[in-house]
């Protein structure tokens, strides 16, 4: 039986960050885990830590979440299984990778980006406003390229949503 994620399934599996770092850890560690492995590694990747710095208390709340939330629908979507508390990815995972590695692929840092071109056109805009730049090209015009830069960033931004929004898409309907 072919595995056909509806972009909804994908989409609510991949919007809980715990789910996310579950796909991650069977891209990290070989199969098959213990919840208590998987727990203690999503632990450590939370809070920044290496795993033997875990503590009972970060292990337990991640345990607990996994069993109560995420292992549940991960099951249920047939992307793992569990068995006598032990848990492998099954073939689908795959396709949670992928559509994972899109998501990560397309945050290139936005908000940092704009901070940075924010800072940038201030530092343009205050260096036309007070003459340093020849006077041939009036403040004016260095206000309008400001714009103009930061809606072509905003363009580029959308296109690039919307074009990984259709790849995901099309992978899905060619793989159905």
């Amino acid at each position: 039986m072919s595995y056909q994620p509806t972009e909804d399934t994908v989409f609510t599996l991949l919007s809980n960050g715990r789910r996310r770092q579950v796909i991650r850890a069977f891209q990290q560690l070989d199969p098959p885990l213990s919840v208590g492995t998987l727990a203690e590694h999503i632990a450590a990747s939370e809070n920044d830590k290496p795993v033997e710095a875990v503590t009972s208390e970060e292990r337990r709340r991640v345990y607990t979440s996994l069993q109560q939330r995420h292992l549940d629908k991960l099951e249920e979507a047939g992307v793992i299984t569990c068995e006598r508390g032990e848990i492998e990815p099954t073939a689908q995972i795959e396709e949670l990778e992928v559509q994972l590695n899109v998501v990560e692929a397309d945050n290139i840092g936005w908000p940092e980006y704009y901070l940075g071109l924010s800072v940038i056109a201030g530092g343009v805009l205050l260096l036309a406003s007070t003459g340093v730049y020849p006077e041939i090209v009036p403040s004016i015009v260095w206000a309008f390229g400001v714009v103009a830069v930061f809606g072509i960033s905003a363009a580029v931004q959308l296109y690039q949503q919307t074009t990984n929004t259709v790849a995901v898409t099309e992978q899905f309907a060619r793989e159905s």
